[in-house]
């Protein structure tokens, strides 16, 4: 799922704007009113204010930095540009290390990026039909960022701002990392204050855990926070994931229409090309779909079942291999069907099916589905969503 390029530096914007009013101010300066004098000075001072700090949330490149995590036996990097996952390096058979993300050589890069790599997607993960919904009698039109539709959260979603950092411990026992970030009411369209958290840790040998948590602190609104890293288990410049083999424990999916907006069904994956229910190769049944995978499966457990196997995904040559298990209801199986000449680390270029993404989710457009369990969140109350990935090496 990418996302169209966008200016994310709104400080510029409201800059510019301030510019703007100043020059044609200036312009009626010959009247020599007071008024219009402090106008001036006040229009001039707001600006430079935006310039020297960044604006609300806006970017500032000091601020961003790479943040490792290391146990000894397998390490991590991240950002708190979009609280993101820039790389994982793990062992193959022969113990050699390999990065096993996609993503960029620079964390700049990550700025201007339009597939989403290894970020935190929200205030609401997927997509909202119309960009719009109704919540407790109030219509909120939210921004539109694919055709009519939004997805993940908007132009300026949780993926294209700075998060704080608010704990790092890089190495020892259980290295981890817990990023925040205060989402304004009214930001991208969403109702509401929204205290976000997400923590990165590595737990055991070869796990990483990530838990987030969000708090709206005066207005009901939908929560609805996915990770979005794109796996290659080959090691992210070893080509297409087509011949990786995926076991999904979902036997339903959400069937969508042709904006990939969920239709409100769901529906038995039995004799369709999404059936992974046994361990099936990828590429034996992305053929029969046109562009290959983008759907939300809902998983399959007990109810009231705290964490459930998603997903487990084999690499035949490499041996390794990777599980994940999740409290949330659904998960969305996604080929990087639209990657396309993207230019990444070590100058290697991505192409259509260079990594999959398994995002744990409430499911998509839950907002406008009201068979679909609510994502809605109320003051008082928190939002929770936790998976866990599980790394090993096959004989």
């Amino acid at each position: 799922m990418n996302k169209p390029r966008c200016v994310t530096k709104w400080s510029l914007v409201v800059a510019c704007g301030a510019w703007a009013t100043g020059i044609v101010t200036a312009i009626h300066l010959h009247d020599k009113t007071p008024t219009v004098c402090y106008c001036f000075i006040i229009t001039i001072t707001i600006t430079l204010v935006f310039l020297w700090g960044g604006g609300a949330n806006a970017s500032k490149h000091e601020d961003i930095g790479i943040y490792e995590l290391n146990n000894g036996h397998f390490s991590i990097k991240c950002t708190n540009w979009g609280a993101a996952i820039i790389s994982v390096l793990l062992p193959d058979k022969n113990g050699e290390f390999t990065d096993v993300v996609l993503g960029y050589d620079s964390v700049k890069t990550y700025e201007n990026d339009t597939t989403y790599f290894g970020s935190v997607v929200g205030r609401v993960a997927n997509r909202i039909g119309g960009a719009q919904f109704t919540l407790n009698g109030t219509h909120y039109k939210l921004d539109a960022n694919e055709n009519q539709n939004m997805l993940h959260g908007g132009h300026r979603g949780f993926s294209d701002v700075v998060w704080k950092v608010l704990k790092h411990k890089k190495d020892g026992e259980n290295p981890r990392i817990t990023f925040t970030y205060h989402s304004f009411d009214g930001e991208e369209g969403f109702p509401g204050d929204l205290k976000v958290m997400v923590t990165y840790s590595l737990v055991g040998k070869y796990k990483l855990s990530v838990k987030m948590e969000a708090k709206p602190t005066n207005k009901a609104t939908p929560v609805n926070l996915a990770q979005h890293t794109y796996w290659n288990l080959g090691g992210h410049n070893s080509g297409d994931i087509l011949s990786e083999k995926i076991q999904i424990f979902g036997s339903h999916i959400t069937p969508t229409n042709d904006q990939l907006i969920p239709t409100g069904e769901i529906v038995s994956v039995k004799d369709t090309p999404y059936d992974f229910l046994k361990p099936s190769v990828i590429k034996s049944k992305i053929k029969d779909l046109p562009t290959g995978y983008d759907i939300n499966y809902a998983l399959d457990g007990e109810k009231g079942e705290k964490m459930k196997v998603a997903a487990i995904v084999w690499d035949k040559k490499s041996k390794r291999s990777m599980k994940l298990t999740t409290d949330a209801p659904g998960v969305q199986f996604y080929t990087g069907n639209y990657v396309k000449d993207v230019k990444g680390k070590g100058g290697y270029v991505y192409e259509a099916h260079a990594g999959l993404c398994l995002e744990t989710q409430g499911f998509p457009n839950a907002v406008n589905q009201p068979n679909f369990p609510s994502q809605i969140v109320n003051p008082g109350q928190t939002y929770k969503h936790h998976m866990l990935f599980a790394f090993s090496l096959d004989d």
